[in-house]
């Protein structure tokens, strides 16, 4: 069922029922939490684990939405949870990023229990973690501050209530990371991929203007001075690059631009309208003037799966993964996997980034993934689609 879900239009202005078992998983990936900054690893790569709409609410004794018949019976946030242990152990990624309405607020009886709760998998692994708000974290016993607040104290993460370069800007939940090159390498102290995190807001707070929260002209001007600083370091020496390092954007609301697609031109599937702000704020043309963003990633509408490119940039959902949020019974839960990968140099060593692919794993019973496709490339084969089956991807 749509929770919430309203459809605005825009103006422009100037599973299968699995046992659940949770898993700890102990083992220690790449990346290393502390003072040493994150990097790609020895083999070249980067790999990021998105997890959109969780909705998690208060464990076992909320049940599942818009599952099979077959699945209702002992379905509930524990479902999810398995998933996210699912994704860990499969994939193995270098972090995950957590895309909002992390827990379903309403229904969460006690805010920072069910967001404990939710990112219990993460927190286990040990794998770094970040996560933005959605249009739901806020709605139990805790304000979007708080739970921002409440967000960064926990293991593993990499979450920022704000910049601290920043102050004034709207929002809770918006900050950058650098990924380094290889350790030894010439792009050693070179962010070689550039990840951004904002918050697209719930609700609108102008009376005259209805329907979501938007990207506002504060958090516009934070990201424009970041990109910047970013493409001016990447291209100075020492190891002085023509180009800019590439960029990645999660948030949780799509932009308007969304909208631009259909069949013929995106990978993936489209089953509902486009819930953006019902204004355009104008961040999309701020991030293709300023050249380094190649893909934005977001949630929110959870039975769409898409990845389109318009501009230069690709625009991309995750796909619904929580059991207690809104779904399409018999269409499984899911999550996208994003991977960066550097090329090989000629005299030995790694590089700067030369590909960026994504795809998507379904939960159910082979985990099964789908929907392969290059995003982004250094020869400019961006968007060409791997049309052959992923195979343990």
């Amino acid at each position: 069922m749509m929770m919430n879900k309203r459809r605005p239009p825009v103006v422009f202005l100037p599973c299968v029922r699995v046992s659940v078992v949770v898993f700890l998983v102990l083992v220690c990936f790449k990346p290393i939490l502390g003072d040493q900054k994150l990097r790609f690893g020895r083999d070249g790569e980067f790999k990021i684990l998105q997890v959109a709409d969780m909705h998690y609410a208060d464990g076992k004794t909320t049940p599942c939405e818009d599952v099979l018949p077959t699945q209702v019976a002992g379905c509930s946030d524990l479902n999810t949870t398995a998933f996210v242990n699912r994704m860990i152990l499969a994939e193995k990624p270098d972090l995950i990023v957590f895309t909002g309405d992390n827990i379903f607020g309403f229904d969460a009886t006690d805010a920072a229990k069910s967001l404990n709760a939710a990112f219990a998998p993460a927190i286990a692994s040990n794998i770094p973690w970040v996560a933005v708000l959605g249009n739901h974290d806020q709605e139990s016993t805790l304000s979007r501050e708080g739970v921002m607040k409440h967000i960064v104290t926990l293991k593993n993460t990499l979450s920022q209530v704000n910049p601290p370069e920043a102050h004034i800007i709207d929002g809770f939940g918006n900050y950058n990371l650098e990924i380094g090159g290889v350790e030894g390498s010439s792009f050693k102290n070179k962010s070689v991929l550039n990840l951004y995190f904002l918050d697209s807001g719930d609700y609108s707070t102008v009376p005259a203007i209805g329907g979501y929260g938007w990207i506002k002209p504060s958090q516009q001007l934070w990201f424009e001075r970041t990109s910047a600083k970013l493409r001016r370091e990447y291209m100075s020496k020492p190891a002085a690059q023509k180009a800019p390092a590439p960029g990645l954007a999660y948030f949780h609301i799509p932009l308007p631009e969304f909208a631009s697609f259909d069949s013929s031109n995106f990978t993936g599937v489209k089953q509902e309208g486009i819930s953006s702000a019902s204004v355009n704020s104008g961040f999309f043309t701020t991030m293709v003037a300023a050249g380094d963003v190649k893909a934005v990633f977001t949630g929110h509408d959870h039975i769409n799966d898409f990845c389109g490119q318009l501009t230069g940039i690709q625009l991309c959902y995750a796909g619904g993964f929580g059991y207690h949020a809104y779904g399409k019974a018999g269409w499984e839960r899911r999550a996208r996997v994003v991977v960066a990968s550097l090329e090989k140099l000629e005299k030995g060593g790694w590089g700067a980034v030369k590909s960026i692919k994504t795809w998507k794993r379904l939960d159910d019973a082979h985990l099964t993934a789908v929907d392969g496709q290059v995003l982004w490339s250094k020869s400019s084969s961006a968007g060409v689609r791997r049309k052959k089956k992923i195979h343990g991807a």
